[in-house]
């Protein structure tokens, strides 16, 4: 049989989304006799667990970004395509990308999640939230900009609300945003500029949950809030932020001024439950089964944060990286078993390893299950596990030199502001005469 033809009867797999999911379902299907074509509408994969430093100046982009088609060079059967899917025909085993289809055998959807403001989408133009590194320069160039017009404003009251930053959201990804802008603010800044001191930013951290960082042992969130208060941020919790424009935010009734808001609440997934058709939750993910696979189309996977899967608990696993890395891991060996002719895996389960968030540049919690610690000896290990996971040497050395840097001498190399808009926030919208009511998920 000619090489053409063989390869013409190697089943095709088709993983759409380049995030920790899709990324390790085609890593697991190296060697497998099939055809993979990955697909995503960035041409690199992101790691986004310290997205927030390039928002925060502390790292470049290039720090935690890698080009796809490098991280594939050497696994020659995955093929790269740039581009953005529009709908998914199940009846003819299609991707519909632009205006063409790739056809498929077998279908994974690792296509991660957006920002849901929880029935308030007017509210992303306020308050920014940050899933990609579009997302990264804006929060950026909002928060450095802030600086630059309270250094020019000559009124007190004006300089003092450019000066105050409210992070929407008390789980790791909020938690880590509020220490590293108070760190950047009161700790690198402020030597650059002459008209206000180091006291003068303030930080608000507003969650609508009894507690930050949720996911944690209670003991641990009460570590995090210490931490962040002796870093100087402003803790609010129990109450939901029910207004937000330009001025800032409402919470319990309280106005909140602030020119610059950061939104770290809540996700919902990707269209995918729209393009398969399919059953899914609250926040759109699609309803999975025990192999991760539609029950209606057995050849079509789902993983990540697009993904409704229980855990042993019964609860819905969490939207992190570890899940769907696992999750990519195990739908490429079942992959490779069908193509093989094997038995296929048990069904899936999440093996938990623990949870990790950063408070500032020396200060972290970690929840490894039977154990448990806070302080420096946690932000070692948080420092590690997130240099060990990146993807390529030069993005582990590139980061660690940062970081080594920055412990010294707490000088961001990154302090650019990247855009060529000029800074013009949006027009302040009148707070409502009464406040809307407080939906229990918003701020958590």
């Amino acid at each position: 049989m000619s090489d053409s033809a063989a390869t013409e009867i190697v089943p095709k797999v088709v993983i759409v989304g380049a995030g920790f999911g899709g990324v390790a379902a085609a890593r697991a299907l190296k060697g497998a006799p099939v055809a993979v074509t990955l697909i995503d509408r960035r041409n690199h994969h992101l790691f986004q667990p310290l997205l927030y430093q390039v928002a925060t100046a502390a790292l470049s982009p290039n720090d935690i970004a890698t080009p796809i088609r490098g991280i594939f060079r050497r696994q020659t059967n995955v093929s790269v395509v740039l581009g953005e899917v529009n709908g998914i025909d199940t009846a003819r085993r299609e991707v519909r990308v632009g205006n063409g289809a790739v056809a498929y055998d077998y279908l994974v959807i690792a296509t991660g999640a957006r920002h849901a403001y929880f029935g308030h989408d007017e509210w992303e133009r306020f308050a920014p939230g940050l899933k990609c590194l579009e997302d990264a320069f804006e929060i950026r160039r909002r928060v450095l900009e802030a600086f630059e017009r309270a250094e020019a404003e000559d009124d007190p009251v004006e300089r003092c609300a450019l000066l105050k930053f409210v992070v929407i959201g008390g789980g790791p990804a909020g938690v880590e945003m509020a220490g590293a802008i108070v760190e950047l603010a009161r700790r690198a800044l402020v030597k650059d500029f002459r008209k206000f001191d180091a006291q003068d930013p303030r930080i608000t951290l507003v969650e609508a949950g009894p507690r930050i960082l949720r996911g944690f042992d209670e003991r641990l969130s009460r570590a995090a809030i210490r931490a962040l208060a002796r870093l100087g941020v402003e803790v609010r919790v129990g109450n939901a932020v029910t207004h937000c424009d330009a001025s800032g935010v409402v919470v319990a009734g309280e106005r909140l001024c602030a020119r610059t808001i950061i939104w770290a609440a809540g996700v919902s997934a990707s269209p995918a439950a729209e393009w398969l058709h399919a059953e899914a939750d609250r926040a759109g993910r699609v309803m999975a089964g025990a192999q991760l696979a539609l029950h209606e189309h057995p050849e079509v996977f789902v993983i990540g944060d697009v993904a409704h899967v229980l855990g042993c608990d019964g609860t819905p696993l969490p939207g992190t990286a570890a899940v769907a890395k696992q999750q990519g891991r195990y739908v490429g060996r079942l992959i490779d078993a069908r193509a093989r002719g094997r038995p296929t895996p048990e069904p899936f389960r999440y093996r938990h390893y623990g949870s990790l968030a950063t408070i500032g540049r020396k200060a972290a919690v970690a929840d490894l299950g039977r154990v448990r610690m806070s302080g420096s000896p946690a932000w070692v290990l948080w420092s590690l596990a997130h240099i060990f996971f990146l993807v390529g040497f030069g993005n582990r050395f590139a980061v660690l030199s940062n970081w080594a840097w920055a412990y010294l001498r707490y000088d961001p190399r990154a302090k650019l502001i990247i855009g060529t808009r000029p800074y013009s926030p949006p027009l302040a919208l009148p707070a409502p005469a009464k406040m809307l009511p407080e939906p229990s998920s918003v701020g958590s």
